[in-house]
């Protein structure tokens, strides 16, 4: 007997944990308390397609308290089976509510799924964010190198959450504006005594266009001086001018030397051209001599003159014979 009763007691035992399971009462009797129209069989159906009926049932709580009646069951069931996150989204709906910013249901669960936190954007945009930029190098037009850092105070424009572009797209389109408002100023020394100016000229440009914020101020946080960048170019250019005109003044000098070269090697030619015709006379002479043409006195006379010619020769240039 007492075998029966234990055993028909771990039977209703079981019984009772299926049924409260799915059957979720206690949820139900918080629901109905805190004024959310919720049927039992709505909350059996959601266990069956394996929804956190605990999570669907705060959210509406959350929602209908903060006086958010647009947002039904069927919505944020729809949402978690797509995926989001109804805690975060219904918290987004709330602080949005209270800070009197419009933003639907659809577009919050729009952003969520694309994959923003909708919660932190909505908290961004009452408490705006600011932004560090990494050291941005520019030359100012004198050719000195400026190092910028800004601080960048942005908050989030709801509207183009879904699509728009992230916090680097912003950090880059503000260094470029840096690099440009240095660029075009005529002295880095007008850059540091008015840093504001890039500022202004910056903001001018409407840089958050297309992104998820809105940019409220850019403020130059530190300037720094760098290198003599127009220096160290004229210098290179100077050394590249330079290393041509090395090159040129080579190139010429070698080409002067092969002239010298060419041009003793015609002396050296017409050297041996005049030895050459040298060497033919005695045999012209001889042949004078057997044909009759030459007698011996005009032999002796031709000796004589080329004597008279030497000894002239050394008495003109003693220095040029001793060396001889």
């Amino acid at each position: 007997m007492e075998l029966t009763v234990i055993i028909f007691a771990a039977v209703a035992l079981i019984i009772l944990c299926i049924f409260f399971y799915y059957v979720p009462f206690f949820l139900w009797i918080s629901a109905q308390v805190s004024g959310v129209r919720i049927s039992l069989m709505q909350l059996m159906l959601m266990r069956i397609r394996k929804v956190p009926v605990s999570t669907i049932v705060q959210a509406m709580i959350e929602a209908h308290k903060a006086g958010l009646h647009e947002v039904t069951r069927d919505d944020l069931e729809a949402h978690y089976l797509a995926g989001g996150n109804v805690e975060k989204v219904v918290h987004a709906l709330v602080s949005a509510s209270k800070a009197n910013i419009d933003l639907g249901f659809k577009m919050a669960t729009a952003i969520d799924l694309a994959g923003r936190d909708v919660f932190q954007a909505v908290q961004m945009s009452v408490n705006p964010k600011v932004i560090d930029t990494p050291p941005v190098t520019a030359v100012a037009k004198d050719g000195i190198q400026l190092i910028a850092k800004a601080r960048v105070t942005v908050r989030a424009n709801i509207k183009q959450l879904v699509g728009g572009a992230g916090e680097d797209t912003v950090l880059a389109r503000v260094g470029e504006g840096i690099v440009s408002s240095i660029g075009s100023s005529e002295s880095h020394k007008q850059v540091l005594e008015n840093p504001d100016s890039i500022s202004k000229l910056v903001l001018r440009k409407g840089l958050d266009s297309g992104t998820a914020f809105e940019i409220l101020s850019i403020d130059i946080a530190d300037i720094d001086i760098g290198k003599n960048i127009g220096a160290a170019l004229q210098i290179d250019q100077a050394q590249a001018d330079k290393n041509i005109a090395q090159a040129k003044a080579e190139e010429r000098r070698a080409m002067a030397i092969a002239l010298e070269q060419e041009m003793k090697a015609k002396a050296q030619e017409a050297r041996a051209k005049v030895i050459e015709a040298e060497a033919e006379l005695p045999k012209a002479m001889a042949e004078a001599f057997t044909n009759g043409n030459l007698g011996i006195m005009d032999y002796y006379r031709m000796k004589n003159v080329q004597a008279d010619t030497n000894m002239r020769d050394m008495i003109a240039n003693p220095q040029a014979n001793n060396t001889k």
